[in-house]
């Protein structure tokens, strides 16, 4: 599917060399840091030429920048993409795709599970504007097939999903979706593209909240979109140059280029402490359910195995007691951060009903499927034997706190 040669290097060596020679630049061994807002042109023919696009070269930043450029050519890479843009936030990369895709009248189907404010851009902003956005179970391809017509123009979902961890058939949607001419679009910030690529797997386009595992250290918020030339550069030339203005700064370009060089080491980390920590909580008493794709319990075990090249460092589960149980679960940690986002080097929690989805009404929420008592777990870098212990005294103390 990808556009790259047989002899594929390995995914670390392309995510730490990929698109550059240090010999084009003085021998500078990192990329250089392109400060600059605008670019000086040979002529006025040559700055003509490069607005009506007839000539490649850089001319302002908010359409392109040399290091954003590479950023966007290594994403690319890593993805099995022909084309990547950066944005200032991966709800710019998501508000810049869907705004160049649809227009009044079209439809848009998601996924039961949306991030909150993917579904308050969809329900309230897009609707606003003549766009009807529809909720169907994509974990039952069926039923895509059922509700998918000439008015479709995306499909839109992520897998895992966040909070809950649900994971979608990318091949099996987008088989039907492009059978009805609809685009695929998928949000692959929890697995990354060291995990999954959904390129590979027939999808259109790829966004991601670079804030998280990409950039990796929880120091900048910034976006990703992926996928055909064609397709990207509308995204750029409309959703992101026009529509949104949700340009990447160079300096967060530069910080992304530096995470992704060790994106295969922390993946491998967050991965491997997230299958243990998801195993012991499944034995906890206070424990309800245990959401991890990696488990044997998990109803997406197999497709995650397929689709997956780990099962990523996010685990949700339910306790015993509900949302108050949840809280002062959340209170009793104390290596681990009571904060939203996730895949930094630190662990972090969080309470999806109250934080990151509470643009959901609690009738929308137990409609698609967030309970109130669900708490998001970011297992990050630290000793998994220390993580471990933080849980375990905060299940000591909720006991306590219940008995």
């Amino acid at each position: 599917m990808g556009h790259h040669p047989a002899q594929q290097q390995a995914f670390s060596t392309r995510a730490i060399h990929s698109g550059y020679n240090p010999m084009d630049e003085q021998g500078a061994l990192c990329p250089p840091l392109h400060l600059t807002s605008t670019f000086v042109a040979e002529s006025a023919d040559d700055m003509g030429a490069m607005f009506a696009g007839e000539k490649q070269g850089h001319f302002y930043t908010r359409i392109s920048n040399p290091t954003l450029d590479l950023l966007e050519r290594r994403i690319a890479d890593l993805e099995n993409a022909e084309a990547a843009l950066g944005t200032a936030s991966g709800m710019g990369a998501i508000s810049a795709t869907l705004w160049t895709l649809v227009a009044p009248g079209d439809e848009i189907i998601v996924d039961m599970t949306l991030y909150g404010c993917t579904f308050a851009f969809m329900r309230h902003g897009l609707g606003k504007f003549g766009v009807k956005v529809r909720h169907v179970d994509l974990t039952k391809t069926s039923l895509l097939q059922d509700a998918i017509n000439d008015k479709t123009k995306v499909v839109y979902f992520e897998t895992p999903a966040n909070p809950n961890m649900r994971i979608v058939d990318i091949a099996a949607i987008s088989e039907i979706a492009h059978q009805s001419g609809a685009y695929v679009v998928v949000d692959n910030t929890y697995a990354t593209p060291y995990l999954t690529r959904p390129i590979d797997f027939g999808a259109d386009i790829v966004v991601h909240s670079a804030t998280k595992y990409l950039g990796g250290h929880g120091d900048l918020v910034a976006g990703i979109v992926a996928g055909s030339k064609e397709l990207l550069t509308q995204i750029r030339l409309v959703g992101l140059k026009d529509m949104t203005g949700a340009v990447m700064s160079p300096f967060n370009a530069m910080l992304i280029m530096r995470g992704l060089k060790t994106l295969e080491l922390r993946m491998d980390r967050h991965c491997q402490s997230a299958m243990k920590i998801a195993a012991w909580m499944e034995s906890q008493s206070m424990v309800d359910v245990v959401h991890y794709p990696g488990l044997k319990s998990s109803p997406y075990h197999d497709l995650a195995s397929r689709q997956m090249d780990g099962f990523g460092g996010m685990i949700a589960f339910e306790l015993k007691g509900g949302i108050n149980a949840g809280k002062a679960f959340i209170d009793a940690l104390n290596l681990i951060h009571c904060a939203v986002s996730l895949g930094d080097a630190e662990s972090l929690i969080q309470h999806p009903a109250s934080m990151t989805h509470s643009p959901y009404t609690p009738e929308e929420r137990a409609e698609y499927g967030i309970s109130d008592g669900l708490v998001r777990l970011s297992i990050g870098l630290e000793s998994v034997d220390d993580l471990m212990a933080d849980l375990a005294q905060a299940f000591a103390a909720l006991e306590h706190v219940t008995a």
